[in-house]
């Protein structure tokens, strides 16, 4: 069967009896099986089980399935939810597919999680896009704030190459981001609540004024316009599982580009609530695990208890196992308690099986396998009781670099320090931008790299674990609502195309029913 086929043929609970499961009752239904969160009672102030991988492949490497699995085992022993972040439509309807786990170990209605869910997406790209018109609104009407270059972009939640280089009415040449890769989308996610996201919004920088000072969406008096658009997108979502346990899913940044993490509101949510939290964070541990540790836990209370490495034997093959060693040495870098857990598939040999333990054995690193695609939650159960025992043995994490470090040392702590880089290359342009960045007193923001997720390094054809490269600093732009400075290496593109065997081609609606979707 395939994954929508075994997801179709699960009678699901009704979202009201999920909720009250984990002490929720104000919450707005968008149908049975789903609905918002308005309130709750903070009950408890769970661990965090944090769920990284080893880099990309086209094989998969199911950290999303072995992230569900492990939620339905520890929910046989323990309180737990899962947060997660809500699919992009361009991956969906693109190469990678939707983002709900597979087989067994799924979270449900599949079909509408992946396909608008309740509308959070549209929201963000609304209230983004409406941004956008009123900057050119004020230019239009005599530019009053002396605007000379604008920086914020719009955006589309769907790959469409031909958005990546436009040319407006005005004359002025412009691009397209991708939702999931906006600012707006990253604000939403690092917001607490309403009135900080408010905050967030006016600290949008819209342009550069003929002083060569930063202008702010707070000079348009757009922003309660933005946040009405926000006003029912700010709230979690609750859906669950093919076991029916609680999944909170919240916001969707891209991992390479944007920080790949659930939102802190989802996140909070959770720890509230139960015991254990299980999340997250997208594509490898040079990727959203770091972003997680150097964004979100700042200030925020969510340093994890414990992190899972996922990985398989398809995975391996492809970009060599020195791929595993990459990604163990930044994970121990972070000085973080963690463990090494292999998703089984049933093509695995016992040799090759072998060669990755005795690979973590040598590494003095613990070793599980999960079995979840398969058998779903009783696959994971000995990945449920090792993280258990190991949330009681938390180290300590160590901060990257201090706020107050200059913006290249911040920038060479991740690239040189974690990744591995011999030497940073830095373009005029980014060059440029350091120092309006210095200019405008905003150098103490922490830092974000945009960067391919195939590799370590910038270039996405240097597999496995790749030494002494250099990287290049192709551009930088501030974030400064979400709170961060993104750095972006080499040629990482904001608005991805289709490919020649796009998912779109395999997707149709049929008898009243969604076929193809994966």
């Amino acid at each position: 069967m395939t994954d929508i086929e075994i997801a179709n043929d699960v009678k699901l609970n009704f979202i009201e009896d999920v909720a009250k499961k984990i002490g929720i009752n104000d919450i707005d239904l968008y149908g049975k099986y789903k609905c918002k969160i308005n309130s709750f009672k903070k009950l408890k102030d769970g661990k965090i089980i944090l769920v990284t991988a080893t880099s990309p492949t086209p094989y998969g490497e199911g950290k999303t399935t072995v992230a569900i699995g492990l939620l339905d085992a520890l929910c046989k022993k323990v309180d737990a939810i899962l947060a997660l972040r809500e699919p992009s439509l361009g991956p969906v309807f693109g190469v990678k597919g939707g983002a709900c786990g597979g087989g067994r170990s799924q979270v449900v209605p599949m079909e509408d999680i992946n396909l608008h869910f309740t509308g959070d997406f549209h929201a963000v790209t609304s209230a983004n896009n409406l941004l956008c018109a009123a900057i050119d609104n004020e230019i239009k009407q005599g530019n009053k704030l002396h605007i000379k270059e604008v920086l914020f972009k719009r955006t589309l939640d769907i790959n469409d190459r031909e958005l990546k280089n436009i040319k407006l009415s005005s004359g002025r040449n412009e691009s397209f981001n991708i939702t999931a890769a906006s600012e707006m989308m990253a604000i939403l996610c690092m917001s607490h609540d309403m009135e900080d996201l408010k905050n967030r919004l006016n600290k949008i920088i819209i342009g550069i004024d003929e002083e060569n000072k930063f202008v702010y969406a707070k000079e348009l008096n757009v922003v309660g316009s933005l946040c009405v658009l926000l006003k029912d997108a700010i709230k979690p979502n609750l859906v669950q599982t093919l076991e029916h346990n609680p999944v909170i899913i919240h916001g969707g940044p891209f991992a390479n580009i944007a920080h790949g993490c659930s939102s802190l509101i989802s996140l909070n949510t959770c720890k509230s609530l139960c015991d254990y939290v299980v999340t997250e964070a997208g594509f490898g541990s040079d990727c959203g695990a770091i972003k997680y540790y150097d964004l979100l836990c700042r200030d925020n209370n969510l340093v994890p208890d414990v992190t899972v490495l996922v990985t398989s034997v398809r995975a391996l093959k492809h970009s060599g196992l020195d791929n595993l060693t990459a990604h163990i040495n930044i994970l121990r870098k972070l000085n973080l308690n963690f463990l090494v857990c292999l998703n089984k598939f049933q093509d695995d040999t016992l040799e090759d099986i072998n060669e990755i333990k005795n690979l973590c054995e040598k590494e003095n690193i613990p070793f599980t396998m999960t079995t979840s695609y398969v058998d779903g939650g009783s696959g994971a159960e000995y990945l449920a009781n090792k993280v258990i025992e190991m949330c009681n043995d938390k180290k300590v994490y160590k901060e990257l670099y201090n706020l107050e470090d200059s913006i290249e040392i911040k920038i060479s702590s991740i690239i040189k320090n974690i990744y591995g880089a011999k030497n940073i290359n830095y373009s005029d342009k980014s060059k440029n931008m350091i120092k309006l960045i210095k200019d405008n007193n905003l150098s103490n923001l922490p830092i974000c790299i945009a960067k391919t997720q195939y590799s370590i390094s910038d270039d996405k054809e240097k597999l496995g674990n790749p030494t002494c490269f250099d990287v290049t600093v192709n551009k930088i732009s501030v974030s400064n609502g979400a709170g961060f400075i993104v750095i972006y290496l080499n040629n990482i593109l904001t608005m991805p195309g289709l490919c020649e065997n796009a998912n779109y081609k395999k997707i149709d609606y049929r008898d009243n029913r969604v076929i193809g979707l994966s």
